[in-house]
């Protein structure tokens, strides 16, 4: 039995112009010491695929299929009995250090409190722990700074501290929601060597969500690119990167800037622009922006097509694509 296991997830949401889709039939499985990507723009549904394995989707938000955590059905949980999983067996480092933490609590107070909600220590063990974490995840002299505010941090301290609350009672599964975002290349490099490390130490599952395909090649073992709320692309990391099928996978590693180019050289892109999701075509959700389409991409929605390596890929001109590549 895998430690998580999503069968076909789907998330709607209700808006001014009606109801959407946010996330469609998503499926995946996760085994400890596993580690998985979630790739794509802002807005594809990465993000509120996390919301709902925390148990966190807004009001509005409809959800069916299945989330299991070790065999246990989260969707039809309470939330009483989510929360004593959310912050103990699942836990989660949310997208910006900049906001992510209580500013009128001290950052001692705010790592400490999982470990006396849910590993029920006292005021005193609490804190020894929390220093020890602090001290983990590299903040200097921690024991003087636990009862400093987050505004006395820097922006790569504060996401450290994040971390450290994620990682406070040990959870089976760590989900890191665009965890370098707003850091400069050298905090980046950092964060996600400390990631990596203490996944590997405490042999968790780790489920990395980022727009950057560059951090999702050095991160993690198998990925999945999301566009329009549908996974389009997944496989194993050196699989995906060494054959890359989809239009929307080929066109975000070509939209990447690269070394060497002659100064003034504009950065290529993926023509139009991500369409809202009262907007998706029935069919693939690339169809709009994608210069392989014909008719009926915008009709029928593509299965996931086998490449190698359990590498899948949602598209019905894959064949076409393949053509173009090897003749160039």
């Amino acid at each position: 039995m895998a430690l998580l296991e999503v069968n076909d997830l789907n998330i709607h949401l209700r808006t001014r112009r009606g109801q959407v889709q946010a996330v469609r039939n998503l499926s995946f499985s996760l085994e400890r010491g596993q580690t998985l990507g979630l790739v794509g723009e802002s807005g594809c549904g990465k993000s509120i695929t996390a919301l709902a394995l925390m148990g966190l989707l807004p009001e509005q938000a409809g959800v069916t299929g299945s989330v299991r955590l070790n065999g246990q059905e989260l969707l039809a949980l309470p939330e009483p009995q989510l929360c004593r999983i959310r912050g103990n067996r699942i836990a989660m480092v949310f997208q910006e250090p900049m906001t992510a933490l209580n500013p009128v609590h001290t950052i001692g107070d705010q790592v400490s409190e999982p470990l006396q909600i849910h590993g029920g220590l006292s005021p005193m063990a609490a804190r020894t722990q929390a220093t020890g974490l602090l001290e983990r995840v590299g903040i200097a002299d921690a024991a003087r700074r636990f009862d400093a505010y987050p505004h006395q941090f820097s922006g790569g301290q504060r996401q450290r501290i994040t971390i450290a609350m994620a990682l406070a009672c040990e959870p089976d599964l760590l989900i890191a929601d665009e965890p370098t975002t707003a850091l400069d290349v050298t905090l980046q490099k950092q964060i996600l060597e400390l990631i990596r490390d203490l996944v590997r130490e405490r042999g968790m599952a780790l489920l990395l969500i980022s727009h950057d395909l560059g951090v999702v090649a050095q991160s993690v073992a198998a990925m999945m690119v999301m566009y329009g709320g549908s996974v389009v692309e997944s496989g194993p990391t050196r699989s995906v990167f060494a054959h890359m099928a989809h239009p929307y996978t080929r066109g975000l590693l070509a939209a990447r800037p690269r070394l060497g180019v002659a100064p003034g050289t504009r950065l290529t892109t993926i023509p139009g622009a991500v369409p809202e999701l009262a907007d998706l075509p029935a069919g693939c959700p690339f169809f709009g922006r994608c210069s392989f389409a014909v008719s009926d991409c915008s009709g029928e929605y593509p299965s996931l097509t086998g490449l190698e390596e359990e590498h899948l890929a949602r598209c019905s001109r894959l064949k076409a694509i393949e053509s173009q590549a090897a003749s160039a």
